[in-house]
């Protein structure tokens, strides 16, 4: 990776002081680039987004999309969307161990790689992520001491009243593929 251009060394003071259109990972001093821009992965960041503030009271949560989230000293990824307990106070970097952390599959992306920030966010004691996959219409579950799971009508996060049906999550996205044709 080191002779990849999107991939800079770069402080770790400076990335945090730096604001990226789009923000970027850092890890072990290099800044690396995500891949964002699909419309069907905004499609579901927007809808998981506006349904998390909306239940936010309820369900006692806050939802930050494009958040930074500080994994470990030196890892900071940029979860799709992190959801943390409405008891956290507001930090400008995540590093309170979050709720939930979302990452929505673009054509790019590697699983070996969303497996390694899977990882990195149940290390930090995230009590859930979940890994969406909006071409194929499912998604996966992933929690500390688990094996990833394939969930096919819902996804939850333990231990709270979260509940999204993917038919309700992946309804609008549908529509506008229809739209297309």
């Amino acid at each position: 990776m080191a002779d990849d251009p999107t991939n800079v060394a770069v402080p770790l003071q400076q990335y945090l002081e730096t604001a990226y259109r789009p923000d970027r990972d850092w890890i072990a001093g290099e800044v690396r680039e995500r891949h964002v821009g699909e419309q069907s992965h905004a499609s579901v960041q927007g809808f998981l987004t506006q349904i998390f503030r909306n239940r936010g009271i309820e369900w006692q949560i806050r939802a930050f999309p494009e958040q930074r989230v500080q994994t470990s000293k030196e890892h900071f990824l940029i979860a799709d969307l992190c959801v943390v307990s409405r008891t956290v106070p507001l930090e400008p970097v995540v590093r309170t161990a979050p709720l939930l952390c979302v990452e929505i599959l673009s054509r790019e992306d590697k699983m070996s790689e969303i497996q390694l920030r899977v990882d990195d966010y149940l290390q930090m004691g995230a009590t859930a992520v979940w890994v969406i996959d909006p071409r194929r219409r499912d998604a996966h579950l992933a929690r500390a001491g688990r094996t990833m799971e394939r969930h096919w009508e819902k996804l939850i996060v333990p231990g709270t009243p979260i509940v999204i049906t993917l038919a309700e999550m992946f309804s609008e996205l549908d529509e506008l593929e229809g739209a297309k044709g």
